[in-house]
C-alpha cells in the first residue's frame, strides 16, 4: 500500500510540476528524477525519436553514468523496438537479451533488468521512457502502469510545450512583419484606387466603339 500512495503522489508531484513549467528540458528533467525516486530504481532515461536518423536520442536521464548515456546511437528498429510499436516491454536480464543493443555496456554499468514504455501523442511515437534496475526485477502491472502513466503525461507536456514555442515564434514574426519600420505606408494618396480612364470613344452612326 505504501509503494501505491508513493506512486500517486509522484503523479500528483510530476503533474504539478510539469503544470508549472513550458521548457520542455524541464519537463523531462523532472520525469526521470521523479520515476527514479519513486520507485526506487538504478537510474532512468527519457529518449525522443528523430525521425531524420531513425535513432532515439537522451533528453535527459537519471542515476547513470555519463559514459553509459553517451554509449552510442540506439537505432529504434534494434533497441527494444517492440516497446516503440507494440507497448511496455520488460528485460529480465540484459545480458542475456537480443533485444537490448549495448548488454556488455550495460553490465558494466550495473544494469540487471529493464522495462521501456514508449511515448505516445496523438497516435505517434515521439520517444520512449526507461526504467534500469542493479537487481533482476520482475516488473508488476503496477509498475508497467505507473511509468506508462507518467511517460503519456509526460508526452502531453512536451507536444504542448513544443506547440507553445511554435505559436511564440509565429507570433514574434508577426510582430516582426507588423514593426512601422518594416511596413510600407498604408496611407492613401489622393489619385489611390482612382481607375484608369478609357480611351476617349469615337461616335459613329448607329454604334458606339472604344
Amino acid at each position: 500500500m505504501k509503494k501505491k500512495i508513493m506512486n500517486y503522489e509522484t503523479l500528483l508531484n510530476v503533474t504539478n510540476a510539469i503544470s508549472a513549467t513550458r521548457a520542455p528540458e524541464e519537463v523531462v528533467k523532472i520525469t526521470v528524477e521523479s520515476i527514479k525516486t519513486s520507485l526506487g530504481v538504478k537510474g532512468c532515461i527519457l529518449f525522443l525519436f528523430n525521425r531524420k536518423t531513425d535513432e532515439l536520442e537522451v533528453a535527459a536521464s537519471s542515476g547513470l553514468s555519463d559514459e553509459y548515456v553517451n554509449k552510442g546511437p540506439l537505432r529504434s528498429l534494434r533497441s527494444i523496438a517492440q516497446s516503440l510499436h507494440e507497448g511496455p516491454v520488460a528485460v529480465y536480464d540484459v545480458s542475456d537479451d537480443p533485444r537490448v543493443q549495448y548488454p556488455e555496456e550495460a553490465k558494466n554499468e550495473g544494469i540487471v533488468s529493464a522495462l521501456s514504455v514508449p511515448i505516445v501523442v496523438h497516435g505517434n511515437v515521439i520517444g520512449a521512457l526507461r526504467i534500469y534496475t542493479s537487481d533482476h526485477w520482475e516488473f508488476t502491472l503496477e509498475d508497467v502502469n505507473f511509468v506508462q502513466a507518467v511517460a503519456q503525461i509526460a508526452g502531453m507536456a512536451i507536444d504542448l510545450c513544443r506547440f507553445n514555442k511554435g505559436l511564440k515564434s509565429s507570433i514574434e514574426i508577426l510582430k516582426t512583419m507588423r514593426d512601422p519600420k518594416t511596413l510600407k505606408s498604408t496611407k492613401w494618396t489622393p489619385y489611390e484606387g482612382v481607375p484608369i480612364s478609357f480611351p476617349k470613344k469615337k461616335r459613329v452612326e448607329g454604334n458606339l466603339s472604344v
